[in-house]
């Protein structure tokens, strides 16, 4: 079906192709302009936000991608049953199929994105930098023929020169790339990038290309209509990244002139001009310190971080790509484009900084996102929510807009402060410091941020604090007095913080750091306690006290916003400044012996999917081996040993699905 056949498909229906956030974010769009919303949802999803938003909602499959939210068939089959009369696919997932969408189109479905021309060429990285060398567009050095073969991959970047990154050509999100620094590296680099891609993409095609060094990452967002209009929304700057994925993105973009970025979004402008683009899409470019841009990729789709745009603009994207799916010219012109402030947005990930990003599951106890002036969240948790092992760790985007950059930072940090997270690890903490961070304050990161800036113990996080353990300790004390009140009958409140011998003292034991902290908690009435800890004592006075939050003034000093969860007697989770402790009463859960974590004993470090063994039994390993790949969260990683030894046993095999602290190989150390 051509673009302008499109004005002829208008609907009232539509079917959101995808999970999460986004699926919320469309949902509650398509809702409010009046159009009925249907969502798909995975085994795994059943209870899902996005699901019990929605109209009506299907079941597609089990929880893995290739059952459910990467299977067109039974997505389209969901379409028919419920009369769906069109397909937003959101981001990631079928987002980006030409053989989706085109099927879409062919059973009278109208897909809410761009032509399946576009998609299939820009989708391709070898072919969008083939396209884009023909129409004169700046590309970085690299290689991106047919001949996939170890050689020819191998010749080509001794003619491009190290370092290089290795991209899968139908790749996006930051998948199936690496960094390579010598030689020597290439092929394990080219193995692990296919193997990544193949799983992610069902493609292993790669490409090569010069890795620019400390490079600002400037994408432009582009619109455009099926009457012949092609806009840009101004550019977001992308910089601050790790493992080659997005972490914050703002825009305008600090150093950005209005000079560069009239050419910019012209350059973009015209690469979707000179393939008939439809929609919205966004032109990636890297920004050299010289102010020189090079042509990255193309993405025929809605960005994540596409609200930093909508705040700046004032426009709502996803209502502008219901819009022009059905026809409707876009309204404005280019010279009517303003943009208005800043606006900064950080992802919110299920993961652990100080263990490499490692992605985490496990069940939220608590979530409550801040709220204020410019803030906005986007999400599809909730309290309560399991994650699953089988999907992307992001949990959340928070974005703060403000008139100028450092209104929006200060903004954003306030709220990463006042945002409730418990029951899993996340990066809170780790995106508290980057907006800290002088380089970030004074708009210089380029994407050798993270890496440049951030050792492994600042990317570990800030320790518990005696403050924080004082807290914790009466905070307990008063979980479990309510608790006491709730289940005692004929008590007068007053009573409960009484004993015959007098005031009651009350012990709390906590690991702290290598040993413990003996803390005393004594009510002295007025809400007031004294903290008796070592020789040292303090006042505490509770302010305000309710089921996740408090207010603390502790020897003069008062602490808002102090942040709880009690998800067990005995355990409190505490967050002061975005700074998240976990307290363990010992006296509650006395010490149990734990060999598990023996380095000889090699443990699952989250749920997933083995993909590949690469020893066996009898086999001899140092440390650093490479014992097998497992798939989480759409990411690989590789587990090495942590000793010197022989693997006596392998308890797995590849293909299997393995749970946290699951055993997987046994090493009996040299």
């Amino acid at each position: 079906m051509s673009i302008e056949q499109r004005h002829l498909n208008t609907f009232n229906s539509i079917l959101v192709a995808n999970r999460g956030e986004i699926a919320v974010r469309v949902i509650r769009t398509a809702k409010a302009l009046g159009y009925r919303t249907i969502a798909v949802y995975s085994e795994a999803d059943a209870a899902a936000l996005h699901v019990r938003i929605a109209d009506e909602a299907v079941l597609i499959g089990a929880a893995p991608v290739a059952d459910s939210y990467l299977n067109g068939e039974r997505i389209l089959q969901a379409a028919r049953t419920m009369g769906a009369e069109a397909i937003h696919p959101g981001y990631g997932f079928l987002s980006e199929n030409a053989d989706f969408a085109s099927t879409c189109l062919n059973t009278g479905l109208t897909f809410i994105g761009p032509g399946t021309d576009a998609i299939a060429l820009m989708g391709n990285k070898a072919q969008a930098r083939q396209r884009m060398v023909e129409a004169g567009v700046r590309c970085v050095p690299g290689y991106d023929g047919e001949n996939q073969s170890n050689e020819a991959l191998l010749k080509a970047a001794q003619e491009i020169g190290f370092p290089l990154m290795v991209k899968a050509a139908a790749g996006g999100g930051g998948r199936g790339i690496r960094l390579v620094g010598k030689k020597n590296e290439l092929v394990e680099a080219l193995s692990a990038a296919r193997s990544e891609a193949l799983n992610t993409f069902a493609s292993d095609e790669l490409i090569l290309e010069k890795a620019i060094l400390r490079p600002r990452h400037v994408e432009v967002q582009v619109f455009a209509d099926a009457h012949g209009n092609v806009v840009h929304l101004g550019e977001r700057d992308c910089s601050v990244q790790r493992r080659h994925q997005k972490v914050v993105e703002e825009a305008p973009c600090p150093v950005m002139t209005q000079d560069l970025r009239a050419r910019m979004g012209e350059t973009a402008a015209e690469a979707a001009r000179s393939i008939g683009y439809l929609g919205a899409g966004t032109v990636e470019f890297l920004l050299d310190a010289s102010g020189e841009f090079y042509f990255l990729e193309m993405n025929t789709r809605l960005q994540v971080e596409h609200p930093v745009t909508e705040m700046i603009t004032g426009l709502d994207l996803v209502a502008l790509q219901i819009e022009v799916a059905q026809g409707r010219p876009l309204g404005f012109m280019q010279s009517e484009i303003t943009l208005n402030g800043h606006a900064i947005e950080v992802r919110l990930y299920a993961e652990d900084p100080g263990q490499d990003f490692l992605p985490v599951t496990g069940s939220i106890d608590l979530w409550q996102p801040a709220n204020g002036e410019g803030i906005r969240t986007d999400t599809g948790i909730e309290t309560g929510l399991q994650l699953s092992p089988f999907y992307d760790p992001m949990l959340a985007k928070i974005i703060a807009w403000g008139d100028t950059r450092d209104t929006a930072r200060r903004r954003l940090l306030r709220a990463l402060k006042e945002t409730a997270l418990f029951g899993i690890t996340s990066n809170q903490g780790f995106l508290i410091q980057i907006l800290k961070q002088e380089t970030f304050c004074s708009g210089e990161a380029t994407t050798a941020f993270i890496d440049e800036e951030f050792s492994k113990d600042a990317l570990a996080g800030a320790k518990a604090s005696l403050t924080g353990a004082k807290i914790a300790a009466v905070l307990q004390y008063l979980i479990e007095r309510q608790s006491a009140f709730e289940n005692t009958l004929n008590v007068s409140a007053e009573l409960l913080n009484w004993s015959s011998a007098g005031h009651l003292l009350t012990r709390y034991i906590y690991p702290f750091e290598d040993g413990e902290l003996d803390i005393i908690v004594t009510p002295r009435g007025d809400d007031r306690y004294i903290v008796r800890l070592g020789d040292g004592e303090s006042m505490l006075h509770v302010i305000s006290f309710d089921s996740t939050s408090a207010c603390m003034e502790i020897n003069g000093e008062r602490r808002h916003h102090v942040l709880y969860s009690a998800p067990l007697p005995g355990i409190v989770e505490l967050s002061m400044d975005g700074r998240r402790s976990v307290f363990r009463n010992c006296i509650a859960f006395p010490d149990v012996t734990n060999d598990t974590a023996s380095s000889s004993r090699v443990l699952a470090p989250m749920h997933g999917t083995v993909l590949e063994i690469f020893v066996a039994q009898s086999d001899k390993v140092s440390t650093g081996t490479r014992l097998m790949v497992l798939e989480a969260m759409k990411m690989q990683h590789i587990i090495v040993a942590e000793t010197d030894g022989t693997v006596s046993e392998v308890c797995t095999t590849a293909g299997n699905h393995v749970v946290a602290d699951e055993l997987l190989i046994e090493i009996e150390p040299d």
